[in-house]
């Protein structure tokens, strides 16, 4: 049930949203809701997605594991879940903000295919000079759920010109 919250000046109320995920069964009928994130815990350290706040634009992933990611190294960190998106969409796995600024973690290879079934890993980069440990339930990435577009590919003889043309890698900086 949600809560209401004042500010400090008591001027208005704000609604979080309930922290609990109803649990739908093999019998449940999913397929009535277009924009549900299916879930399936692949052990009892898997932590479901979960958004901050009712404006988050993203679910934060959690690792099931510890582990560490190496200094100038990458790990590929378990979540211990498997998704089903929304028909016409696809996840895009992001990083963090807060872990590339603080701590230089980015995230590898983030496209979840709207037909994967498997378990979603997390790949994790560290750019700094220091080991990255990850405890159990830690956030470490971003679930982002996209529309797919995906237009036939044809060979054409010739594009149409822009006023950028073919200026490449920072061409149109000062």
């Amino acid at each position: 049930m949600a809560r209401p919250e004042s500010h400090a000046n008591n001027c208005s109320e704000i609604q979080e949203p309930s922290p609990k995920i109803p649990k739908l069964h093999k019998n449940g009928d999913v397929s009535a809701d277009p924009l549900l994130i299916r879930v399936k815990k692949l052990s009892d350290k898997a932590i479901l997605p979960s958004r901050a706040s009712t404006l988050s634009v993203h679910h934060d992933f959690g690792s099931a594991v510890e582990t560490k990611v190496p200094a100038r190294g990458k790990a590929l960190v378990a979540t211990d879940i498997s998704i089903s998106t929304p028909q016409g969409t696809y996840a895009r796995v992001a990083p963090r903000s807060g872990l590339t600024w603080k701590h230089s973690i980015d995230v590898g290879a983030g496209v979840i295919d709207a037909d994967y079934r498997g378990p979603v890993g997390v790949i994790l980069f560290n750019h700094s000079d220091v080991d990255f440990e990850v405890k159990l339930g830690d956030r470490i990435a971003q679930l982002i759920i996209e529309q797919i577009v995906t237009p036939d590919v044809a060979e054409v003889d010739d594009l149409d010109p822009t006023l950028r043309g073919e200026g490449g890698f920072g061409s149109t900086g000062v």
